[in-house]
């Protein structure tokens, strides 16, 4: 991993949301040009500025390194989504993605 997967991984996120550079710099609060100069090359943000794009996408700082996770973010909704279900609604959810996994 390098500073160029850095700044793939954040586009990839950015299109994924369907937001485009400049709102994604405006949604942080920073000037029009922020997320261009990721993107490009030109500059990676500092570690609280990474903290918040996680937050920004929704995920986990460890999600956003996973590069076998195309979409972290469609994955953390159903981890919060499970959180919120009983043991018995667990249980078959489970049973459920094992089914769809052994189907593959």
């Amino acid at each position: 991993m390098d500073a160029d997967f850095i700044r793939n991984r954040i586009t990839q996120l950015r299109l994924q949301k369907g937001v485009s550079e400049y709102q994604m710099s405006y949604d942080l609060g920073h000037s029009r040009s922020y997320m261009y100069n990721i993107s490009s090359g030109i500059a990676l943000p500092p570690m609280l500025e990474f903290l918040q794009i996680c937050e920004y996408f929704g995920i986990t700082p460890a999600q956003f390194f996973d590069e076998s996770l195309d979409n972290p973010a469609l994955l953390q909704t159903a981890i919060n989504g499970l959180r919120q279900l009983n043991d018995d609604d667990l249980r078959l959810t489970i049973s459920n993605i094992n089914r769809l996994c052994r189907d593959k």
